[in-house]
């Protein structure tokens, strides 16, 4: 995987399995918060970044993995530099990586934010790190060529690197030594965590600032330390993410609308479309033609 691809700011899959890239850049637009409906699995190669995965601020190093879940609304910060900025990105359809786990084995552990201990950020000892440098460097290039049994090898080689992700997230050792990377504010995750249970309810900045005690000048400039977006747009977030899941799993969108706190269909329908680009109605016809 020596060439590098094109970034762009693409957020949905197009292949129904897995794809794989490694991108460079020397001047980039920074993406906004956003979530996935695939696994993610990010390594740093050179750069300096801070990545905001829901209430957590996570300062990565060369050689750092981030493991993002598809539920998690997330955000890489780009310091801006001399130095160009590379990374390999792995995106992972979550029937496909369910459909390669076994009774015994879920690959998808390692995402799993229920898991005790859990933590986005992997940081490896040198050896360690260098190994998953090169699966991930060797399944970019056997993804690419058409040679035989190159799609079999490649399954292969996506099955190690897995594993790997996943023991690695459950060695406790590991996860203490970057604890200290990771920062949040009491008053923002507290700000969070009622965001996230009262996501259907009316929410206001000037509520949350009453409640919490805090004027809305510095709950804004911390929430926007922290998370990286408004309190608006984080609410807007939520709400469009949780509408998703229960689009897809059957709900009218009319029952969804209210729900998820919108009010009124027309208000859903129009932020659905803003964000997506697509209706709540093709989005659920586009989930039916790929099953």
């Amino acid at each position: 995987m020596a060439q590098f691809q094109t970034f762009t700011q693409r957020q949905h899959m197009i292949a129904r399995d897995y794809e794989v890239y490694r991108y460079r850049s020397t001047y980039l637009d920074e993406v906004a918060l956003h979530h996935h409906d695939f696994y993610e699995v990010y390594l740093l190669l050179r750069g300096r970044v801070a990545y905001t995965v829901e209430n957590h601020l996570y300062n990565m190093r060369p050689g750092d993995i981030m493991l993002v879940s598809p539920l998690e609304l997330h955000q890489a910060r780009i310091s801006t530099g001399a130095d160009a900025y590379e990374r390999i990105v792995l995106w992972m359809a979550r029937g496909y990586l369910e459909q390669l786990s076994s009774p015994r084995t879920s690959l998808t552990r390692c995402f799993d934010t229920s898991v005790p201990g859990h933590t986005n950020l992997l940081r490896l000892p040198g050896t360690a790190s260098a190994e998953i440098r090169r699966k991930m460097e060797s399944l970019g290039t056997l993804h690419e060529q058409d040679g035989y049994g190159n799609d079999l090898l490649a399954t292969g080689c996506l099955l190690e690197l897995l594993v790997q992700l996943n023991r690695a997230a459950a060695d406790r050792s590991l996860q203490k030594a970057q604890m200290p990377d990771c920062s949040s504010d009491q008053v923002v995750d507290a700000v969070l965590a009622y965001i996230n249970e009262h996501y259907n309810e009316p929410l206001t900045l000037d509520m949350l600032s009453e409640r919490f005690f805090i004027s809305k000048y510095h709950l804004l400039r911390k929430f926007d330390a922290q998370v990286g977006t408004t309190v608006h747009r984080y609410i807007l977030q939520k709400r469009l993410l949780i509408a998703k899941q229960l689009l897809a799993g059957g709900v009218a969108s009319s029952e969804v609308c209210q729900y998820c706190g919108f009010g009124d269909y027309a208000n859903f329908y129009r932020a659905f479309r803003a964000e997506y680009k697509t209706t709540p109605r093709q989005y659920v016809q586009s989930l039916r033609g790929n099953g």
